[in-house]
């Protein structure tokens, strides 16, 4: 019998590596299956350190000296007094707060019910201008009418009409109870614009993917529902959320027909006092609440470049 005996290989050896650093597993390491990093790596790693900490504390400076020279600016300003007095007084701060924030939760309750309905609505009538077929051009000429209606129509001017045209006409079992015609406004506009970012998702999908999808039985419906709808909601989820923040926004709209929400609130103390104080806290509710679906539709936006760029699933 012959032995024939294995020569070990140049990475075999424990050398180290191109960068300077011993392999692990190999060596003086074997044992303990250590890993020791090079002195050239060591100085790389701590450089980037500390050219980290120096960006992280010029940003800090030039903010602090941005924030004092805009500080300055406003406070020399001659009405700068006046101002303060009339939009940053805290006697009414205080007074308008709590009533801001009892307004705001019909603001909330507005975004829920008109997301849903805006989200349903314009998946309906993207689905209705994608439709293939000479059968279906009235249904597509329709939803397209509708698009481009409500996408160039104001919002502040569609409201008005709703909220103000329809209890004018004193129709039989119609509502006119500004909370729902003003939620109703607000679904037809953002509905025509979701109803878009859905239809561009659509048709970002490749044909190739229906084709597969009717070569293994599916028909038509169930292509649309199980293969194609899927990819293009995921691939439009940012631009949804971009909706939906304005639509977050645009909810205080609705207190033009009276409905007491957040902005009417404040509102009525500014009628009473004449002081404008009461619409900059409606403001920084509003803000404050808006921070963290911005916030939320960057963190999507980036996971999905990041996915989008290693090959996973878009």
């Amino acid at each position: 019998m012959t032995v024939v005996e294995e020569q070990s290989g140049p990475e075999d050896a424990g050398g180290p590596d191109e960068s300077g650093d011993r392999k692990p597993g190999s060596g003086e390491g074997a044992q303990d299956d250590g890993y020791t990093p090079s002195r050239r790596r060591l100085e790389r790693e701590r450089y980037k350190r500390t050219r980290a900490r120096r960006a992280t504390a010029l940003a800090a400076v030039s903010t602090l000296v941005t924030a004092v020279l805009l500080y300055l600016v406003v406070v020399s300003a001659p009405g700068w007094p006046r101002t303060k007095e009339t939009f940053f007084d805290g006697r009414y701060a205080r007074e308008a707060l709590p009533k801001v924030l009892d307004g705001l939760w019909l603001n909330v309750r507005l975004l829920l019910v008109c997301g849903v309905a805006v989200l349903v609505l314009g998946m309906l009538i993207a689905v209705a201008r994608t439709l293939r077929g000479p059968v279906f051009f009235p249904l597509r000429a329709l939803a397209a009418a509708y698009t481009d209606f409500f996408r160039g129509l104001p919002l502040i001017v569609n409201l008005m009409i709703v909220v103000l045209g329809v209890p004018a006409l004193r129709l039989q079992g119609v509502t006119v109870d500004p909370v729902l015609l003003g939620g109703t406004a607000l679904t037809l506009t953002y509905s025509a614009y979701v109803a878009e970012v859905f239809r561009a998702g659509i048709e970002s999908v490749h044909p190739s993917q229906r084709a597969a999808a009717r070569s293994l039985g599916l028909t038509n419906r169930q292509a649309l529902r199980h293969v194609v709808l899927p990819q293009a909601v995921r691939r439009q989820v940012p631009p949804l959320l971009n909706d939906l923040v304005s639509l977050q926004k645009d909810t205080g709209l609705v207190s033009i027909g009276g409905a007491v929400d957040a902005v009417r609130a404040a509102d009525i103390i500014v009628g009473r006092s004449l002081n404008y104080t009461p619409y900059i806290v409606a403001g920084l509710v509003f803000v404050a609440l808006t921070i963290p679906m911005t916030r939320f539709t960057d963190w999507v936006t980036a996971r999905m470049d990041r996915q989008r760029a290693q090959g996973g699933p878009v």
